[in-house]
């Protein structure tokens, strides 16, 4: 028998938390005027779908089995195939994570080397620590504007030379921002030493249907494919498939590892979902991406012609710093405003109600679809004008000092600076499994890390176990924190408390 006690104050806390669930807030925030320049892709339009809870069962006689596929679902999985011209789909109901552990995990014996594009997401990491692979990274280069750009063909050529023993390459493809890289001459490059190229397309659902975007990474020639329905397409928030696109990839092992890495408990809601998804893209795709694009095309042409802000566009880019880019992505720069990205944000919500998706030390990063409407895109628009026009009147009046807006510098440094190559003493999985003790950011420096320490959205690391914290990651994370962004980890980095390896 336990006795467990409870002051008032755990009491008055209770009392408080009950006052108000999720459901009501949910309820709250979908009746207001708040626009969602956020995943998921459906963008809270609803579909022709039943009530979830007419349709929730689990694997019961005639409804199939995600884990042994026969019948309904297997059925689903070929439509999506046949959506997307791989070889096999597999639906994803625990996100593209699980797809990226399953499908490293297929290519991979323990102790095998792999090349890695350094951004890549932490579920990546997770995949080297979890297999004991050997991680060599190709970093990506910091474009004009400070944002990461593509891996070259010339860098996966190159690093594969001088590790002919490499089983595989795994890169991002788009990224966050959504730079493309030249995916099919690097499957290319893989195919030529015989071994498979795994995208990260979680942000790419959306390619290879028209629009103007970027063909997808299956008809490219990559090997595995994973990537997110829920993030730019109308679709359930968890919902991913996983496809196979050559025999390089062994079937039977990634359905071993899905059935280790996905639920046993399959979601029939997120299937139905995925299903209808595919359903509308096969049906209706074709004039929904034409409206997608005249309604980006608008956006673009309207926020043309601001002065201190700056709505990233396709002459932005260089074809060395990216192969192709996803202008559904609305990357908007606010430096030469004089604002970090953290106060434009604030702004936009605040002020407009415009809920960006992702805060960065100088820009804000919104998500579009094709669900979203004329009055969205109209909203952001005008709000940055009005912004823009504020900044401009400060200028004017004086009580704001700029630097030169038309400056050919390169102004946005701070990517540039946060994500570093830091001396690497073992691999991810050694490090892991030293003891450990959790010091001050400062005590931290020049030890190594115990921790994987990133920027939460995009999750990508600043530093990974088994490399050496140095005082520039320290200056780092105090400039990330002032900035008001999320850093996370396996301590509390927000309250500059790190794990470091402790003999």
């Amino acid at each position: 028998m336990y006795l467990v006690l409870y002051t008032d104050m755990d009491i008055e806390h209770q009392e408080q938390a009950y006052m108000k669930y999720l459901i009501d807030d949910l309820e709250e925030y979908a009746q207001s005027d708040y626009y969602p320049f956020h995943m998921p892709g459906h963008k809270r339009k609803s579909l022709s779908f039943p009530n979830p809870y007419e349709i929730d069962i689990t694997e019961i006689d005639g409804f199939d089995n995600l884990h042994h596929a026969t019948g309904v679902i297997k059925e689903a999985e070929v439509r999506g195939a046949v959506l997307y011209h791989s070889k096999r789909c597999f639906f994803l109901v625990n996100g593209s994570t699980c797809g990226l552990l399953a499908a490293i995990s297929a290519v991979t014996r323990r102790g095998d080397k792999v090349l890695v594009a350094r951004n890549c997401h932490k579920a990546v990491y997770h995949a080297l620590y979890m297999n004991e692979l050997q991680a060599e990274y190709l970093y990506p280069s910091i474009t004009k504007n400070g944002i990461q750009g593509q891996i070259t063909v010339e860098q996966v050529q190159e690093s594969l030379y001088e590790n002919p023993d490499a089983v595989a390459v795994i890169l991002t493809s788009p990224t966050y921002e959504g730079i493309v890289s030249d995916v099919a001459k690097i499957a290319e490059v893989c195919h030529e030493h015989g071994i498979p190229l795994i995208v990260d397309e979680a942000h790419g659902a959306h390619f290879g249907f028209g629009g103007g975007f970027p063909e997808n990474a299956v008809k490219l020639g990559a090997d595995a494919v994973i990537m997110s329905l829920h993030k730019t397409l109308p679709s359930f928030t968890q919902t991913a498939l996983l496809h196979l696109a050559s025999d390089l990839i062994d079937a039977k092992r990634v359905e071993r590892y899905l059935s280790i890495y996905e639920t046993s408990s399959p979601s029939y809601i997120f299937m139905a979902g995925m299903d209808s998804c595919i359903r509308l893209i096969a049906e209706h795709g074709q004039q929904l991406f034409a409206d997608y694009r005249k309604r980006l095309t608008a956006f673009y042409e309207k926020t043309a012609d601001l002065k201190y802000l700056h709505v990233m566009q396709n002459e932005d880019l260089s074809i060395e710093e990216a192969f192709d880019w996803d202008d559904s992505k609305l990357v908007i720069f606010a430096e030469r405003a004089g604002m970090t990205g953290d106060e434009l944000h604030q702004i936009l919500l605040k002020k407009y109600h415009l809920q960006m998706e992702m805060v960065s030390g100088y820009y804000v990063l919104g998500m579009t679809s094709l669900m979203d409407e004329d009055e969205g895109l109209e909203r952001l628009a005008g709000a940055l004008h009005e912004i823009d026009a504020k900044v401009a009147e400060d200028v004017s009046n004086g009580n704001k000092i700029l630097n030169n807006p038309t400056s050919d510098e390169k102004y946005h440094s701070f990517i540039e600076k946060i994500y570093q190559k830091y001396p690497r003493e073992m691999q991810i999985y050694q490090a892991e499994e030293l003891p450990y003790k959790e010091v001050t950011l400062e005590e931290a420096v020049g030890n190594m890390s115990a921790d994987t320490i990133y920027l939460y959205p995009p999750g990508i690391p600043m530093i990974v176990p088994g490399e050496i914290i140095t005082k520039r990651l320290a200056d780092n994370i105090e400039e990330c924190l002032s900035l008001g962004l999320q850093i996370e980890g396996g301590s509390d980095v927000q309250e500059k408390i790190l794990k470091i390896v402790y003999f």
